[in-house]
């Protein structure tokens, strides 16, 4: 998914996640992975990342972005398999959540649907400055590649058929997360973006 948020938007939450629907007697207990786009009204720009596992969530995890997310669009995944759950931002994982059922965790693994809103988060976030609105998010080129769950046979989608089902990190590529590698990667494609705009600007001159 790209993605674009609102400019000016303190107070406004911007998402795009997957969630099980939420059935009657269930509370709120459902599955639900989250991508907040926390609304401000300049830096910091904050990401908050939520797993919820038949339960009520609260295992957040929030990113400084490195860039603005509401002067361009930039592209947002979710990989979740039978290994782990993987949140990208242009293709590097900056966050994993990985299955440790067999310790006793938690891990989703119900069906769930995709959807994107824009609300009000004013008890999170502090007062909306209506004045500043319409606030207008922007998504594009929104890409599935799923499985479609059969609940007479609920771990159809857990086949080796699926290509996304084999995928796990390489060790040197775990030890490389967990050392916070990926902040390198990160910074160099920052400095190239950087390098890229000083480039455009001299063409133009």
């Amino acid at each position: 998914m790209n993605l674009k948020i609102p400019k000016n938007s303190k107070g406004i939450i911007t998402t795009f996640y997957l969630t099980s629907p939420i059935l009657e007697n269930q509370g709120t207990n459902h599955d639900e992975l989250d991508f907040e786009f926390l609304g401000n009204n300049g830096p910091p720009y904050i990401l908050s990342t939520n797993v919820f596992a038949q339960d009520s969530g609260h295992r957040e995890q929030q990113f400084k972005l490195w860039f603005d997310p509401t002067s361009d669009f930039h592209e947002y995944a979710i990989l979740w398999n039978e290994n782990q759950i993987v949140f990208y931002i242009d293709k590097v994982p900056i966050r994993v959540f990985k299955n440790h059922k067999k310790m006793g965790a938690r891990y989703p693994t119900l069906p769930m649907n995709i959807k994107t809103s824009l609300w009000n988060g004013t008890s999170w976030l502090g007062p909306v400055d209506w004045s500043k609105g319409p606030f207008l998010a922007n998504y594009r080129s929104f890409k599935v590649h799923g499985c479609t769950y059969d609940y007479s046979n609920t771990t159809k989608c857990y086949s080796s058929g699926y290509a996304w089902n084999a995928w796990k990190l390489e060790p040197d590529e775990e030890k490389n997360y967990e050392n916070d590698a990926w902040k390198t990667t990160l910074l160099l494609r920052v400095k190239e973006t950087l390098k890229a705009k000083e480039l455009e600007e001299d063409d133009l001159t």
